[in-house]
């Protein structure tokens, strides 16, 4: 399975970046050349990221940290933060209220439907995305399922929610389906 997910996930981050060089970091970790900049000038968010990512690749799961931004276009224009098992992935992390998770949430999500949007060849089949959030505030589990299926009531994207609980070291995931479904969405 772990092969299949670098095959995947190497295949969708050369065509979004077809120029890209991918840079083998940690065990089932890959990084952009052109991103291992931020490893020296933002090192705390560097951290932050790769402590974000071993959760999943610790389990099994294979990452690829896309490029940070824009070059020669939009220069405001920032990029999810990977591929993770053949699916663009946006990470956050989360302190604060529900609405907080929620505001996150949106962001995350629009920063990878907008890639798939602008980045994919014409020929190449529909993608979905996904958002990874670390939630540090102690929230219920039950109202953090309840606000993200209230966030996807009106998108039809197929994609993932992945939230990782600081607090209990718990780790959840449910498709956008699954979630939407809550509400009688789907």
């Amino acid at each position: 399975m772990k092969s299949l997910n670098k095959e995947r996930s190497l295949t969708l981050a050369s065509a979004l970046f077809p120029n890209e060089e991918w840079i083998p970091k940690e065990k089932n970790i890959w990084v952009a050349k052109s991103r291992l900049i931020e490893e020296y000038k933002e090192p705390v968010k560097w951290d932050r990221e790769m402590s974000q990512v071993r959760i999943l690749t610790d389990k099994g799961s294979v990452a690829f940290f896309l490029p940070e931004s824009e070059k020669d276009g939009e220069p405001n224009k920032r990029y999810p933060d990977m591929v993770l098992d053949g699916t663009v992935l946006e990470i956050k992390s989360v302190s604060g209220t529900i609405k907080t998770l929620g505001l996150e949430f949106k962001r995350g999500y629009k920063q990878g439907q907008s890639l798939l949007k602008t980045n994919l060849p014409e020929n190449y089949p529909p993608q979905g995305h996904s958002v990874y959030i670390r939630l540090t505030s102690n929230l219920k589990i039950e109202a953090v399922k309840a606000k993200i299926a209230g966030e996807l009531k009106s998108r039809l994207d197929e994609g993932r929610f992945i939230c990782f609980l600081e607090q209990s070291g718990e780790l959840y995931s449910w498709t956008y389906s699954e979630l939407r479904a809550i509400i009688g969405k789907r």
